[in-house]
C-alpha cells in the first residue's frame, strides 16, 4: 500500500500508469483538488488550454452525419492503450467503423496489444463507416478539459501533456485524493489509507470542476456546428458526468448540484448549463440503461442480479463498466440509430 503522505512514492506509482515510450511528468501528478487548481497555471496546461479554447479546429471528412463522441480519461496513458478504450474502439471497428488516416500510436505499443485487439484500436484519426457516418473521438479529462484523439500524443509539434500526467485528485470517494504535505491541506485522516476532504479541498474541487465545465462548453460552442450529434460516453456518478450535465439533468442522473463549504452552498456548473440547446451534449448511458445492462449481464453469465451487480461495479477485465459488452450495446445502438436516421 502506497503511503498517501509520501508524494515521492505516489509519483513512482503514477509513473507505472504511463506506457513507454511515454513517461510521467512529476509536476503533472495531481493528487488533490488543490493540485488541480494549481495546475491551471502550469506552463504545459496553460499552453494546452489556449490551444483547445482558441486554436484547435477538427479536420473531418465531408459527411451528412458527424458525431462528436466524448470518452472518459483512463488510469492508463495513452488512453487508447487502456483496457477501456481498447474495448470501446474494438467494438467500433467490429461495427464497421474504420480509421480515416494513418495516425497511430508508436509501433511498440501496437506490439504489446493483447490478443483479440486490432492495431487499429490505437489509430487516433476520426472513424467512418460505409454509410458515411463519421465519429470524432475526444476525451474528457482534467486538467486538460478536452483531449482530441488526434492530439493525444502531440500538439503544436511537441509532446502532449495527455501522455505525461496522472490526476486522481478530484475523485473524492476514493479516499486518497488528498495532498497531506501541502500547507493548505485540510483533509482529515479517517483510517490508515482513507481521508475526508476539508473546506480547502471542497473549495478547490468546485473551482476546478467549474473551470473544466466552462472549458468543455467553450470548445463545444466554438466547433459544435461541425457535428450533427454530440454525445458523451461517461460513467454515471463520476466527476466527468458532472462536468457535462446541466442543473436540470442532475436529479435524474443522481449527481449533486451543490457542495456545502464553510456553511455555505456553492453551485456546480455543467457544460450543458452553458451551451445552446442545439449543442447540448447527450449523456450516455442513462441509469435505466445501466440497470437493463446488468440484467442482460446476469442472463449472459447465468447468474443472479446480486452477482451481476458486483461484476458491473468492478467493470470486468480491469476496466470500468463502460467497457462491458452489455453497455457497449447501448452505445452501438445509439450510433446505429443515427445511421438509420441519416439513411432515411
Amino acid at each position: 500500500m502506497i503511503p498517501i503522505e509520501d508524494r515521492a512514492a505516489r509519483v513512482l506509482d503514477s509513473a507505472k500508469k504511463i506506457e513507454s515510450p511515454f513517461a510521467v511528468d512529476p509536476s503533472l501528478c495531481l493528487y488533490s483538488p488543490q493540485d488541480n487548481v494549481d495546475s491551471l497555471q502550469h506552463p504545459r496546461i496553460l499552453e494546452w488550454l489556449k490551444f483547445v479554447r482558441e486554436d484547435y479546429t477538427p479536420k473531418l471528412p465531408e459527411s451528412q452525419r458527424r458525431i462528436l463522441l466524448f470518452m472518459p480519461c483512463t488510469r492508463t496513458k495513452p488512453y487508447p492503450f487502456s483496457t477501456e478504450h481498447q474495448a470501446i474502439n474494438q467494438r467500433l471497428l467490429d461495427s464497421g467503423f474504420q480509421p480515416t488516416n494513418r495516425l497511430y500510436l508508436p509501433q511498440e505499443l501496437q506490439a504489446r496489444l493483447a490478443d483479440g485487439f486490432s492495431p487499429e484500436t490505437l489509430n487516433l484519426s476520426p472513424l467512418i463507416n460505409n454509410k458515411g457516418t463519421v465519429i470524432h473521438r475526444m476525451v474528457i479529462s482534467e486538467p486538460m478539459a478536452v483531449v482530441p484523439y488526434e492530439h493525444i500524443a502531440e500538439f503544436n509539434g511537441k509532446p502532449s501533456p495527455a501522455v505525461a500526467y496522472d490526476d486522481p485528485g478530484l475523485f473524492e470517494n476514493r479516499g486518497n485524493a488528498v495532498s497531506p504535505w501541502r500547507a493548505d491541506s485540510t483533509a482529515q485522516q479517517q483510517s490508515a489509507n482513507r481521508w475526508k476532504w476539508g473546506d480547502e479541498e471542497l473549495q478547490s474541487y468546485v473551482e476546478m470542476h467549474n473551470v473544466m465545465a466552462q472549458t468543455l462548453a467553450h470548445v463545444v460552442n466554438r466547433i459544435g456546428d461541425q457535428y450533427t450529434d454530440i454525445v458523451s460516453w461517461v460513467a454515471p456518478g463520476l466527476t466527468h458526468r458532472s462536468f457535462v450535465i446541466a442543473n436540470d439533468e442532475r436529479a435524474a442522473n443522481k449527481v449533486t448540484s451543490k457542495r456545502k463549504i464553510a456553511g455555505e452552498w456553492q453551485s456546480l456548473t455543467g457544460a450543458n448549463d452553458l451551451l445552446p440547446a442545439s449543442f447540448r451534449i447527450s449523456c450516455l448511458p442513462t441509469l435505466d440503461q445501466c440497470r437493463e445492462s446488468v440484467a442482460r449481464l446476469a442472463d449472459r453469465l447465468g447468474t443472479d442480479l446480486s452477482h451481476a451487480n458486483a461484476i458491473y461495479a468492478r467493470g470486468g477485465a480491469k476496466a470500468t463498466p463502460l467497457a462491458l459488452p452489455e453497455l457497449l450495446d447501448v452505445l452501438m445502438s445509439y450510433l446505429t440509430e443515427q445511421n438509420q436516421t441519416a439513411a432515411a
